[in-house]
């Protein structure tokens, strides 16, 4: 019976570490946080600092909350170098670079989830989805007429509604020269393109396109 309570007390304690919710710490605001909130960056050849957006590259990594004012912080003040223990090189547009690869990450999730058959364009595909459940994010070009915007915001009843890309952008995405209406399947592409709009709002200038996502 020992032994029975001992096993059972080392799942429950295993479990419990599994549902703990992972953070990292922000190098130069020092708050600890979820990291799909934050940019992890490692030092790569020659000591210079590359922005690793897929959190793929070996080595240790180096996180900062996925905030423009932050970023610009640690590269005004020589943060990354006192992260690293190190010098290190560090673009001087880096959080520029950072939008931008973000940016492209998000419209490939877009042009993915049309390939494994998780998406639809156009008003009234997505309004089908919608009204029979299917959808869980929706996508609607930042230039596009806002009465459109806001009957397909009506249609959307919670679900997150995202306006960051312009018609042409999510066209390109799509194979197609301009998409004002886009939507996506319930889902993991789903859930990562809401995290990856997430943390492209945060490296964006104030003011620059929608906040909505």
């Amino acid at each position: 019976m020992q032994i029975v309570a001992k096993d059972k007390g080392q799942k429950e304690s295993k479990n419990s570490a599994k549902t703990q919710k992972r953070v990292r710490r922000c190098f130069q605001s020092g708050v600890s946080e979820d990291p799909a909130r934050m940019v992890r960056f490692v030092v790569g050849p020659e000591n210079q600092i590359h922005p690793d957006i897929r959190e793929s590259l070996g080595g240790r990594g180096l996180w900062l909350l996925a905030r423009r004012d932050i970023m610009n912080q640690a590269c005004a003040r020589d943060g990354f170098s006192r992260a690293a223990r190190a010098k290190v090189k560090v673009a001087v547009d880096q959080a520029d670079q950072v939008e931008a690869l973000l940016r492209a990450r998000c419209l490939d999730l877009i042009g993915l989830a049309k390939r494994a058959g998780n998406l639809v364009a156009g008003y009234g595909k997505v309004r089908e989805w919608l009204q029979s459940g299917q959808a869980g994010l929706i996508l609607e070009a930042c230039d596009g007429a806002r009465n459109g915007q806001q009957k397909m915001r009506g249609l959307a009843r919670g679900l997150p509604v995202i306006d960051l890309f312009s018609g042409a952008e999510m066209g390109a995405a799509l194979g197609r020269p301009h998409l004002v209406h886009v939507a996506l399947a319930k889902g993991n592409l789903a859930r990562e393109l809401q995290r990856e709009t997430g943390r492209l709002v945060g490296l964006m200038e104030p003011g620059q396109g929608s906040r909505a996502a």
